[in-house]
């Protein structure tokens, strides 16, 4: 059995769990092999045909102060969306609870915010509260966070804080110079302090070189707790962005991304995030096999397309995976 599939979550309060020389040899190994650790651990780890569904609302879209490469959100880019408000409370609760019909067990909002004001912080711990009475798990994504308004999130119920570290730290400064990767570190530590479920992971097709991804996924995996839950994004070029342009990622190097993040990270969902509109049938049960574990169903991720709830159900199907129909409390 391969060292990597020795390293069980007691042993990975040694610091550091990996080393960038560990995460290279992983990612040279022959693509069967690799796939085939990957989905040894995501066995020893969870059910494999067992998929978890979330839903992703935006909440208050568009006017974002930060220049973010790759986001149509940005006050600083031409992309012709228009920039809205908070949304009501009972909209919010009203998309919900569709989405709780249509399968998912997390319900997860998000603002185009570079950090919440505290003016705000009624209306969010609202949505918390009542989406949480809806029997859903709650994760919201506002941007910086402050420790008070992580403590204020977790009292109202929150169970997951998105911030993703987007890339690797050399790469950062090519992606947003609004805020810097140690910004966006100092939020996941609010984050976990307050005893909130961390949800952070990147996005690949930028332009960054694989030393740049693995190198994120060392961060990730040795940060103090590996996050519970992490997002692996292929980039949606949005035209009128800096990244409209942005070369991609090849398939076969995004299934090596999730198989990396799954043997680095054992006990975290691996969510197979943005971009599946543009993937085939095919790449996604790969990256299943690669042990993703966690989609977002529903037809829109904030602004940007997704596959539609009828074509995730019949994939699911075809493969025989079942969606998570019990919300873990743990």
């Amino acid at each position: 059995m391969s060292e990597t599939l020795l390293r069980t979550p007691a042993a990975q309060t040694a610091a550091p769990r990996w080393t960038r020389a560990e995460a290279d040899a992983l990612w040279r190994k022959p693509f069967n092999d690799l796939l085939f650790e990957a989905h040894t651990v995501h066995r020893a780890n969870f059910d494999p045909n067992r998929i978890q569904l979330s839903q992703l609302l935006s909440i208050k879209t568009g006017g974002c102060a930060e220049n973010c490469g790759y986001c149509g959100q940005s006050a600083h880019h031409h992309t012709g969306l228009d920039a809205t408000k908070l949304i009501d409370l009972d909209q919010v609760l009203a998309e919900a609870e569709k989405a709780k019909a249509a399968g998912a067990t997390r319900y997860c909002m998000g603002a185009a915010w570079r950090n919440p004001k505290d003016r705000d912080m009624a209306k969010l711990v609202a949505m918390v509260e009542g989406v949480k009475a809806l029997g859903l798990q709650t994760c919201m994504t506002l941007g910086m966070l402050t420790g008070a308004q992580a403590r204020t999130l977790a009292d109202a119920g929150l169970d997951y804080y998105n911030h993703n570290l987007d890339t690797s730290e050399r790469f950062y400064p090519e992606v947003v110079t609004t805020r810097t990767y140690s910004d966006r570190l100092e939020t996941l530590d609010h984050v976990r302090d307050a005893g909130l479920k961390v949800c952070s992971g990147g996005i690949v097709g930028m332009g960054e070189s694989v030393a740049d991804r693995l190198d994120m996924l060392v961060t990730l995996a040795n940060l103090p707790t590996p996050p519970d839950s992490v997002p692996i994004n292929m980039l949606i070029p949005i035209p009128g962005t800096p990244m409209a342009g942005a070369p991609g990622v090849r398939p076969f190097d995004f299934v090596r991304t999730i198989a990396m993040a799954r043997i680095m990270m054992p006990t975290s969902e691996v969510r197979l995030s943005a971009g599946r509109s543009e993937m085939s049938d095919e790449l996604q049960a790969l990256c299943f096999f690669a042990g993703a574990n966690s989609i977002f169903v529903g037809e829109v991720l904030l602004t940007a397309d997704n596959p539609g709830e009828d074509h995730d159900l019949a994939l699911l199907r075809e493969l025989g995976l079942k969606p998570e129909t019990v919300t873990r409390s743990d």
